[in-house]
C-alpha cells in the first residue's frame, strides 16, 4: 500500500536535484547543440528509391505529404519482349506546418525512400513556405547521418547487396566500352599507318623507276657518243681528206 503524500515527495525530489546543479546557458545559434544521432529533425527524401506507391501519403494521419506522378512506357528490355509502364515522380513535396513527426511514413515506405534528418533549422516567416518540395527534401538527405554498423557476422542488406551489384554491372559495362572505344582506335591507326607506308613504296618505286630511265638514257647517249665517226681532220690530212662539200 502506498504511503500517502509519497508521490509528492518523489516530485520535490526531482525538483531538489534540479536546483543544486549548475545552470548552463546554451550558445545557440552561435554554439550548434548536440542531438542524438536519431534526432527527429525533417524527413529526407531519397528520390531515386520512391516508387510512388502512396504508401506514405495514404498512411499520413495529418494528410500533409503530395505526391503527383505520371506513368510512362518502357521498351521491352529483349527482341520481342512485352513492354512496361512505369511511375515517374513529379512532385513529393510535405507540409511541416502540419506534420506532427510521428515517422509512420519512414515506416510504411517499402523500398526506403524517406529517412530522419536531425537539421531543425527550417523556420520561416510565412506558414505557406513551410511546405518543402521534393529538391529540399533531397538535400536534407545529405544530412541523415549514417546507419549504424552492423553486428560482426551479420548478412549483408540486400539493399546494398543489390546496389553494389548494379554498381559493378555499370563499371563493367563501361569498362567493355572503354575497351572496344581503345580498340577502334588502334584499328584506324594501324589502317593509316598501313597506307602511309603503301604510299611510301609506291614514291619510292617511282623515283627507282625515273632514276633508272635517267640512268638508262645517259647510258644509251654515251654509247652513242663512243659509236659516232671522228669527223675532225688530223694534223696529217691533206686536201683530199676533206669531206664532201668542204670548200668554202
Amino acid at each position: 500500500m502506498a504511503v500517502p503524500g509519497s508521490g509528492l515527495a518523489k516530485g520535490l525530489a526531482v525538483t531538489l536535484r534540479t536546483m543544486t546543479k549548475k545552470t548552463v546557458t546554451a550558445q545557440y545559434p552561435d554554439v550548434q547543440p548536440e542531438l542524438p544521432p536519431r534526432s527527429r529533425g525533417v524527413i529526407g527524401l531519397f528520390e531515386e528509391n520512391c516508387t510512388v506507391c502512396m504508401l506514405c501519403a495514404r498512411e499520413c494521419p495529418d494528410w500533409c505529404i503530395y505526391i503527383d506522378s505520371h506513368k510512362e512506357t518502357v521498351p521491352a528490355a529483349v527482341e520481342g519482349g512485352r513492354e512496361r509502364s512505369r511511375n515517374v515522380l513529379d512532385r513529393f513535396a510535405i507540409d511541416f506546418s502540419l506534420c506532427m513527426y510521428c515517422g509512420i511514413c519512414i515506416e510504411v515506405c517499402p523500398f526506403d525512400a524517406l529517412f530522419w534528418s536531425p537539421e531543425f533549422e527550417y523556420a520561416e516567416t510565412d506558414i505557406h513556405e513551410l511546405t518543402h518540395e521534393r529538391d529540399k527534401l533531397r538535400d536534407w538527405m545529405w544530412t541523415v547521418p549514417a546507419p549504424p554498423a552492423l553486428d560482426p557476422g551479420a548478412e549483408e542488406p540486400k539493399e546494398v547487396a543489390a546496389a553494389r551489384k548494379a554498381a559493378d554491372k555499370l563499371a563493367a559495362a563501361q569498362a567493355a566500352d572503354a575497351a572496344q572505344a581503345a580498340d577502334a582506335a588502334q584499328a584506324a591507326d594501324a589502317a593509316h599507318g598501313a597506307d602511309g607506308a603503301h604510299g611510301a613504296d609506291g614514291a619510292h618505286g617511282a623515283d627507282g623507276a625515273q632514276a633508272a630511265d635517267a640512268a638508262q638514257a645517259a647510258d644509251g647517249a654515251q654509247a652513242e657518243t663512243r659509236s659516232a665517226p671522228d669527223a675532225t681532220p688530223g694534223p696529217d690530212a691533206g686536201p683530199d681528206s676533206a669531206p664532201e662539200g668542204g670548200q668554202a
